[in-house]
């Protein structure tokens, strides 16, 4: 694969994850000024989730038997069916209906978004030669640059959901959102070609489901680390701001910008924060990067326990839950690029599509678990007893890093 087309395919990205956080805040906003709960908010992302975990694993095997550019544009082109048929939601139906249908249309933007990441991210694989301890360190740039950029991107669309909200409506954003991804996919059916991402050798279904412990463990810590943000970040803070603190839209938007976009400039820096370029020179990346990651999972599980404390004591609500979750954003965001780069580092160039699948399958579990604690937890007892679940779950991630391997023969599968 060249550089010139992985370029390529990581500016089509970059634009899918605008129209995604775009539409995240659209459908958030819309449906909770239409008079929506926190558990129906939340089932409105419900099947966005469950989508992701089928289609990763999918997703993975047909990355992996025909090739990225075809998983790409699948992803683009389910994305733009997805706005156009929301746009027909109608404020007279039913508002079982109305939970259906969206929830419908979410699981089909939950496909698009996990078929566009899975290529780019497994894309960056094949750009970097894995042989030397050099190259280790070169590709957990690449890839810490790939996740910061995206979510930054994704921050600036939640902005320009909100904005598209309040200044066009509801169809109209979805139109102009729907319009510029169409341009993207004209653009990359021209210009992308090959047939990059496609394995050497057949690759059976049965191959679906990751036999390397390296991966299984990271896997595992990965599902609960994204659950811990999501059981707040979906629906808990979002409507907190909206009811608690009487933010207005574009406020709520702006602050959720803020975040994700701050947290995305860290993912990129996260090789600097880590002092990968400082370590002791006879530790790999791989190693470093181990060590790292447990540290830095026990710090975000300690934060949270005093975040959920302080908020619950009503201890300057305000400052110490904004200024609480811009440290977690920071120190989330370094786990999750650690993670990222660790995924291609325990998997090698012919199954990156199977294995980066499998691993973003179990991601989307953990959206999955936290979007549903999101509502009901919100509901139950309020954002205080969001960051207590937060808390434990950061946890459970926890000690399962304490069990990553720290060399690259944690690629080799256990044998049947």
């Amino acid at each position: 694969m060249t550089k010139g087309t992985y370029a390529l395919v990581t500016l089509a990205y970059w634009a899918f994850m605008l129209t995604d956080g775009a539409l995240r805040m659209i459908v958030l906003l819309h449906f909770h000024e239409l008079g929506y709960s926190p558990v129906q908010l939340a089932f409105l992302f419900l099947l966005y989730e469950c989508a992701g975990i089928v289609t990763n694993l999918i997703g993975g095997w047909v990355g992996s038997r025909y090739g990225l550019r075809r998983t790409l544009f699948i992803g683009l082109s389910l994305q733009i069916v997805a706005l156009l048929a929301l746009s027909s939601v109608s404020d007279t139906w039913h508002p079982y209906l109305t939970v259906g249908f969206v929830m419908a249309i979410q699981a089909l933007a939950g496909v698009a978004k996990d078929l566009t990441k899975m290529s780019s991210k497994s894309a960056v694989k094949l750009v970097i030669n894995d042989e030397n301890a050099d190259a280790e360190g070169k590709l957990f740039k690449w890839v810490a640059a790939l996740t910061g950029s995206k979510n930054a991107l994704k921050g600036v669309g939640f902005f320009l959901g909100s904005l598209l909200l309040a200044k066009l409506g509801f169809d109209s954003s979805l139109y102009t959102l729907a319009g510029m991804l169409a341009i993207v996919l004209i653009v990359s059916l021209c210009k992308v070609k090959g047939s990059f991402g496609k394995s050497k050798q057949k690759t059976k279904f049965t191959q679906l489901f990751s036999k390397s412990p390296a991966i299984n463990k990271l896997s595992f810590a990965r599902a609960f680390l994204f659950a811990s943000r999501d059981v707040w970040f979906v629906v808990g803070l979002p409507i907190f701001l909206h009811d608690v603190l009487h933010w207005d839209f574009w406020q709520v938007g702006g602050f959720m910008a803020f975040w994700v976009i701050g947290y995305g400039f860290v993912q990129a820096l996260a090789p600097k924060f880590t002092r990968l370029n400082k370590s002791n020179p006879d530790t790999s990346a791989l190693a470093h990067c181990v060590h790292s990651a447990k540290f830095w999972i026990f710090a975000l599980s300690l934060l949270c326990a005093t975040m959920a404390m302080a908020v619950s004591l009503d201890f300057h609500l305000t400052y110490t839950l904004l200024g609480g979750l811009c440290v977690f954003g920071f120190i989330f965001a370094i786990n999750s690029s650690l993670h990222s780069y660790l995924i291609l580092a325990y998997t090698d160039d012919d199954s990156v599509s199977l294995n980066v699948g499998f691993y973003y399958m179990a991601n989307a579990c953990g959206r999955l678990l936290g979007t549903l604690l999101s509502g009901a937890v919100y509901l139950w007892a309020g954002l205080p007893a969001c960051l207590w679940t937060a808390a434990g779950l950061t946890l459970v991630a926890a000690f399962t890093s304490l069990k990553l391997p720290k060399t690259a023969s944690a690629r080799k599968p256990v044998a049947d």
